[in-house]
């Protein structure tokens, strides 16, 4: 895709925060020169699973530059300082005031690039009692009371990606996005402070508001909904598991007459309405328990199918590799091209450009060459 065709972004980045919102401005097609210590991006080394490459690496890298940088050398600082320069986004997650301590001066570049457009990614902001403290995506599912809600009532769990991470990827570029378009009336750039925290908050405010106005505790159900019945998962004879979602009473009479073939059960007090099916849980669970066992998973589908009820397959690895709905795009990971599960956004019209993942500091000598010949600032 070429939207953002002509836009310079550079990325002082590591791990998944930074990287996330960076490689979605390289799908949209901006140039995004991926700016890593000497030995590179330390997420390149958490597997080497995909041709020898780091899952998490190629995940959100691909369509990036990389230049190796010793930023520790004033001669590697001026470099960066160069590119910041001709930048029109430029993106870091370091730690807590890393930048200013590199000399990195966003103020004094922007004097001379003031269409600049500065998004820094931290763990809990600038401010406040916590700004200092080390921050990765765990460690804020936690603080968030995501690992609260998350889980079995015999304890918490962690999900299963980087969903912290994500958040403030996520977060980082839509940001960058409304302050580009920003700059389109105004003609100067914005500084954007994203943090992992606070990213995560923001998805925590339906808990967050239950709890403090409407003194909602909320409990860890696993699999099951804590305001709906029945809404979970059931093992079926098959040993796979299926999701059934009950939304309103038409779909439990229908579910009543197709699955349980018991037109009246609507009727008896304890099952007449969600109400009475949440407090009569442990009953109701156990019915579609039953009858669920009664079934192979496939079976169990066609029957929600039958009762226009909403379904979901508990899917496994081999269920997900293998489902029907999934829409993939090429990358280059070395000499082969492997297939990523999509953005998921589509663009009609705008065709795919297999991207490449690229080695560490495969762009080094060139970018080196790019940007000496830029006038450099005060050094």
């Amino acid at each position: 895709m070429s939207d953002l065709q002509n836009l310079l972004v550079v990325s002082l980045e590591h791990a998944v925060a930074a990287p996330y919102a960076s490689c979605k401005l390289a799908d949209a097609g901006a140039r995004v020169i991926k700016v890593e210590r000497p030995e590179g991006d330390f997420a390149r080394n958490y597997d080497h699973l995909v041709h020898g490459e780091s899952a998490y690496f190629v995940w959100i890298n691909r369509g990036k530059e990389s230049i190796c940088l010793n930023l520790k050398t004033e001669s590697d600082r001026a470099v960066l300082r160069r590119m910041i320069g001709e930048a029109d986004v430029f993106l870091q997650n370091l730690g807590p005031g890393v930048i200013e301590r590199l000399g990195i001066d966003i103020a004094e570049i922007r004097k001379r690039n003031p269409k600049l457009v500065f998004c820094s990614i931290s763990g809990y902001g600038s401010e406040g009692p916590a700004k200092d403290q080390k921050a990765y995506d765990l460690l804020i599912q936690a603080e968030t009371g995501l690992s609260a809600i998350n889980g079995l009532p015999e304890g918490p769990a962690r999900v299963g990606v980087s969903v912290c991470d994500i958040a403030a990827g996520m977060t980082a570029f839509s940001a960058i996005l409304q302050a580009l378009l920003g700059r389109e009336k105004t003609g100067l750039g914005r500084d954007i402070e994203v943090s992992l925290f606070h990213s995560m908050a923001d998805w925590m405010n339906v808990p967050y508001l239950q709890y403090k106005y409407g003194h909602l505790a909320p409990t860890r159900m696993g699999l099951n909904h804590p305001t709906i019945a029945p809404y979970g998962a059931f093992p079926c004879s098959d040993g796979k598991e299926i999701l059934i979602s009950i939304q309103n009473e038409r779909e439990w009479r229908n579910f009543c007459r197709v699955v349980f073939r018991d037109e009246a059960l609507p009727t008896v007090e304890g099952w007449r309405s969600n109400s009475e099916r949440i407090a009569n849980r442990a009953e109701v669970d156990a019915k579609v328990a039953k009858v669920m066992l009664e079934m192979t998973r496939d079976e169990a589908i066609e029957k929600a199918k039958e009762a226009g009820i909403a379904y979901g397959r508990l899917s496994d690895m081999d269920d997900v590799i293998s489902h029907p709905q999934h829409r993939y795009v090429g990358v280059r990971v070395g000499n082969n091209e492997i297939e990523v599960l999509a953005p998921g956004a589509v663009m009609k019209g705008q065709p795919w450009v297999v991207p490449a993942i690229p080695e560490i500091g495969q762009d080094s000598d060139r970018l080196r060459g790019e940007f000496s010949t830029q006038t450099a600032d005060a050094d």
